[in-house]
């Protein structure tokens, strides 16, 4: 998530906080909405499963861990752009927001979960002060999710260009960052590496952006 953000400050780009997951060890899951010249075009690489290694700060054996995060990169649909969503086709549901959110966020269900039944797809947001600004966004979110599933369905020829979300396992990462015992960032798909690991949790990414396009170009 930092590196990311970091990443959008860097290019000027403006980064929205739509939603937070949370558990002991931190942040679970989070959804980001980054604006911009071109964002989708230069964040479509980064979607896949992203490796880190490195000591564990929750092992007091100070041991080396293996960890998993997998990226998921859509564009925003455009107003213009109709996805029919009816009634049938969706559950709608309200909770309480958890997490640091002021007041008025924690003491109503404003939050919005959006279960779509025929695609599987679950959006949802609780950033917003409001129930109403919560369900825009996660309907957004949802249409746009909507839109890029059933466009990969037509383009399944194409399947190496799609926007994949693969397992989070061994075997699927498509850039590995290790700590330990040696500092090395490593694209698997380009060869394009790093051993200033500081700098790319800081948002330096544009090196491998760049690559992944290029490679993308020559396949």
């Amino acid at each position: 998530m930092r590196m990311y953000t970091r990443w959008a400050e860097r290019h000027g780009f403006k980064c929205e906080l739509l939603d937070t997951q949370e558990d002991e060890g931190g942040i679970k899951s989070v959804s980001m909405k980054i604006s911009g010249p071109y964002a989708f075009g230069y964040l479509k690489g980064e979607a896949g499963v992203h490796r880190l290694v490195r000591i564990s700060p929750f092992d007091a054996a100070k041991r080396r861990h293996t960890s998993f995060a997998s990226v998921y990169a859509t564009p925003e649909v455009d107003d213009d752009i109709e996805i029919e969503l009816k009634p049938e086709d969706y559950r709608l549901d309200t909770y309480r927001a958890g997490g640091a959110g002021g007041q008025h966020v924690n003491k109503t269900d404003s939050a919005v979960r959006i279960t779509h039944y025929a695609t599987g797809i679950v959006v949802q947001c609780q950033n917003e002060r409001s129930q109403y600004m919560n369900k825009d966004v996660a309907f957004k979110m949802l249409r746009s999710r909507l839109y890029e599933y059933y466009q990969k369905k037509r383009e399944e020829e194409h399947a190496k260009d799609a926007i994949a979300k693969k397992d989070i396992s061994w075997g699927n990462q498509i850039r590995s960052y290790v700590f330990q015992p040696y500092t090395l960032v490593k694209d698997h798909r380009t060869g394009c590496q790093s051993g200033n690991i500081s700098a790319v949790m800081d948002g330096e990414i544009d090196d491998f952006i760049e690559s992944y396009l290029h490679f993308q170009k020559e396949a």
